[in-house]
């Protein structure tokens, strides 16, 4: 179940974060990071636990744009 919602969350923000970054990444950096995420989506069905490694791979994905879009870690 905590799995579940883990995927979810980031689902939600890699979203939430490819829109309201686009302009700062730029078009190019932006359509890059759809088209790992579609890769990413697409691959996961030739592993064995391809929807758990997703999931860290989408967070990772996450990561990488809060840095790019914010140039800092955001503080909680």
């Amino acid at each position: 179940m905590s799995t579940a919602i883990g995927a979810w969350i980031a689902l939600v923000v890699f979203w939430a974060l490819a829109i309201v970054g686009w302009r700062e990444l730029g078009t190019r950096r932006a359509l890059i990071f759809l088209a790992l995420w579609v890769a990413g989506f697409v691959g996961r069905g030739y592993l064995t636990s391809g929807d758990l490694l997703f999931t860290a791979y989408e967070a990772a994905l996450d990561i990488a744009l809060v840095l790019m879009i914010y140039k800092r870690d955001v503080t909680i």
